[in-house]
Order: structure tokens, then sequence, then C-alpha cells
């Protein structure tokens, strides 16, 4: 055995041993020890200029470390396109890096490197970004590129025929796989919207001439925000902003952010109002899913913190009910979470687990169950709070990079949120009540839908069983049209 071998095996005793004396401590002590308490943020003031050509400058000053994050936001993504050019958003904002009226692609990619830095671009729902991080003393280097690739993109169809090709066969493996097809159809089904990477006819359908509009229709200083963190001051930022963005062409009439309206609370009387399967012979695992869009709660609302907590409560983690219910507790999946997609005036909800084909109807009658338990009884304290600390302590955590507060500012610039909020990020998570937690639940869980991917012919006995007398829906996936679906 070589010296080398001899010390790994050393260090992995040691580690062992460390495990072990962890475990035994616990045992002793019988109970885990509380947690601290919550730590406030404290975030400089944001900093915001405007040139004339309507582009919002927003800067934060650290200056910590050397380094600066910049991210031009613009508020237009796969939300501003049909479905049928689902994924224009995405290939629009892909192509920007991939050829400008002054460099090729490869030339971007090494420009960038030299720098030491990278270029990276991107479409959600909401939103299209471009971001970098490059060291302060290179920032009028890496502007240069970043403002070309911005401002001056060919969407050349040589790149163009290339990407397409690589979506089209991402998708093909994807749809493959019930977790992805199910939030696929959702899209559609339970949200009145459209995949956002597109469809297949959709990616087909996409020509130059369809990025060129969407970036002249969208791509607007005026819709736009170039956020700034790190060792750089308002004065530079502004003089860097007009240097490159300045000339950038759009109109001075700005669109006005949507917030959300309170909604009423519904109706219903049931979690699940209806039961779609996608039928998929064959499959290993079934992919079970709830889905609830809720209309008039945008991500400025009041309630935006109370679903925050709920969901770190229901599926944040490993800890959370979903996980310790059908992952610890009956090893029925190697994990279950929940979330909220948010929009300007409304939030998608789902929860997600994969699990095998026959315990499927199983594990969509607990997620029911653990819905219902929020709706009717409070959650106690000493489970509420650990998972309020488990929020603050990660959007602390989130905002000491530059790339993380820049990634928080983008958010409430996208939605038109204060940057204010940012600092009240903690209070107003503490805030939240279990009383707030239940009425969110009772109001708003309810007329949801299941959808289930997965070989219908092992849990078709079972589903029927459990959910008596909701409708349900059997489509084969070899069948599927997407645009079809209501």
């Amino acid at each position: 055995m070589t010296t080398k071998m001899r010390v790994a095996n050393c260090g992995m005793r040691i580690s062992w041993c460390l495990v072990l004396f962890g475990a035994l401590a616990f045992s002793v002590l019988g109970q885990i020890p509380e947690p601290g308490p919550a730590k406030s943020v404290n975030v400089p003031a944001v900093k915001e200029t405007k040139l004339k050509n309507g582009l919002t400058v927003a800067v934060v000053e650290k200056h910590s470390t050397p380094i600066v994050t910049v991210q031009l936001l613009i508020r237009a993504g796969a939300g501003a396109e049909a479905i049928e050019k689902a994924g224009l958003a995405n290939l629009t904002a892909d192509m920007l890096t991939k050829g400008t009226k002054t460099r090729t692609a490869e030339q971007i990619a090494e420009e960038m490197e030299f720098l030491g830095a990278s270029i990276n671009t991107g479409a959600g729902w909401n939103s299209s970004s471009v971001s970098m991080t490059v060291t302060a003393d290179k920032l009028d280097q890496a502007m240069a590129i970043m403002s070309d690739v911005v401002l001056n993109p060919i969407f050349k169809q040589e790149e163009l025929d290339l990407l397409k090709s690589q979506s089209l066969d991402e998708l093909k493996a994807s749809l493959a796989q019930p977790a992805f097809l199910a939030n696929y159809v959702a899209s559609v089904r339970a949200f009145g919207e459209h995949p956002a990477g597109g469809t297949s006819a959709s990616i087909e359908s996409i020509k130059q001439s369809d990025l060129r509009s969407f970036y002249d229709k969208e791509f607007l200083p005026n819709k736009s925000v170039l956020i700034m963190t790190g060792d750089i001051s308002p004065s530079n930022a502004a003089s860097i902003a007009e240097r490159f963005l300045g000339t950038w062409k759009g109109s001075a009439d700005r669109q006005n952010d949507r917030w959300g309206d309170p909604q009423s609370p519904g109706d219903g009387k049931v979690v699940v109002a209806r039961i779609l399967v996608v039928d998929l012979p064959g499959s290993g695992q079934s992919s079970v899913n709830f889905y609830r869009p809720i209309r008039t709660i945008g991500r400025g609302s009041k309630d935006y913190y109370a679903a925050s907590v709920l969901n770190s409560l229901l599926g944040g983690g490993y800890s959370s009910r979903l996980n310790q219910e059908i992952r610890i507790k009956r090893g029925l999946s190697y994990g279950a979470g929940s979330g909220f997609g948010w929009r300007s005036s409304g939030t998608n909800f789902t929860t997600r687990t994969q699990t095998k084909n026959q315990s499927a109807a199983e594990v969509a009658e607990l997620v029911v169950g653990e819905l219902k338990r929020l709706a009717d009884t409070d959650a106690a304290e000493t489970e509420l709070n650990p998972r309020r600390l488990v929020l603050i302590g990660g959007f602390g955590r989130n905002l000491e990079t530059t790339s993380g507060l820049t990634a928080a500012l983008a958010d409430l610039y996208t939605f038109g949120v204060p940057t204010s909020e940012i600092n009240k990020y903690t209070t107003s998570v503490q805030n939240v009540s279990a009383a707030n937690v239940k009425d969110f639940a009772s109001r708003y869980f309810h007329d949801g839908e299941i959808v289930i991917v997965g070989d219908y012919s092992k849990f078709k006995d079972d589903l029927a069983k459990r959910f008596p007398g909701v409708n349900i829906e059997v489509i084969k996936a070899s069948e599927l049209d997407i645009t079809k679906l209501k």
C-alpha cells in the first residue's frame, strides 16, 4: 500500500469516527439543539439613475472584494410569446452570444475567457437576461463585449439551425422523463400557459425573422434594468452604462408593472377537482404532481411571505412535511417537494415527487392529505419557527455574494417590487404566523388538479379506489398534443 493510500484510509477512518461520535453524542443528548436567533439582513441602499433612453441603472456598492457582477434584466420572457412560437424567448436569449456584427461566437467566448469571465444569457417566463461577473479592473473591457452582444446580435442562420437541432434533441430526451412530461402538460392543462422551452412543432417553426422581431419588440432600454453590484461606485456605473449602452434605442414610455390584487376566497369544497393520467407504458416510475393556479396574488402581494413560509413547511427541504411523510416515513420516493412559480399578477403552485408505479395512487392521496392538514390545523410553533429560519438563513447566505445579491435585485425589478423590500425580508418572514399559513391554504388549496405520468396499468384500480367521484381522464403519451388540452 502506498503512503498516499495509507493516509487516505486513515482520513476515512477519522471521518467515520467523527460521524459515529456525533451520532453517539446525539443519542446521549436525546434532542436536536434549538435553532439560534435569526440574523437580520442589511444591504446598502440601491442607488438608481436613468439614462436618456430610459434604461435604469441600479447599483449596490460592496468593496470587500474587487469583483463586479453585472446583469442586464429585460422585462420580457416566455410570457411575451405565443404558444405557436413557444421557445422563442429562450432561443432569442441564447442566440445573443452566437455572433454579432463584429464578433463570432468563438471570439465572444475567447475574449471573455481571456478576461477571466464568462457571459451568460437566458430567458424565463417573466424576463430575459444577460449577465457576467468580472474583476473590477477588467470591467470596461468586459462591458464592451457585453454591450456588443446586447446591441448587435445578427442571429446567424447556421447558428440558429444548430441551436434548434440541439433544443429538439434535448426536448425529445426530456419528454421520455415522467417528471418533465408532467410539467410540460401542466403548463397548458393546469396553468393555461405553455412550455417556456417550446414544443417540437413550435421550435421547428421559429425562423430568423421571428428572433429579430422578438428582439426588436422586447429588447428595449425602457423595459430594462442594468444591475451592478460589487466594487463599483454609482457614478462610475452610470458613466459605464452611458458609454456602452447609451446608444441603445427605445421608447421613452415605460411599461407599468402589474401588481397582484387580493383574491376573494373560493367556494371550492374539495382539494382535487380532477385527475389527468398521461399513460406511459413501460415507465420505470410515475411522476405524481398537484397543480393549482392562483390568479390574483402576484409577487408584489402581501401574501408572498405567507406563501414562502407555507412552502418551506410543506415541501421546502429534507425536513419538510411532504418529504417526511413520503420518503422518510414510508420510503415511497427519493424526495418530495413543492414550489410557487411567481408572475406579476398570479402564481402557479406545484407539488412534485416520483415513486414506483404501484404506489402512485397512494402517494397522490398522501399529498392531498398534507394539503388538507395545512388548511385544517395550525402548525405548531416548534415546527414553524425552524422553517422560517431556513428561509432567512438561505436568503442571507445568497446575499453574501455579488451574484446572489444581483439575482435578488433582479427578482424585485422583474415584478416592480420596491428594492427596499430586500431589507424587510427577515422581519416579513418572522411575522408570518401559523394562522397566516392556515388561512392561505384554506383560501387557495382547493379545486386543484393531480397529474400522474406513468404506467397506468400498474395503478389504475388503486387510483379509482382512493379517489372515488373524481373525474379521471387518461391520455396516452404517444398521442399527446398539448395544443388540444383543456
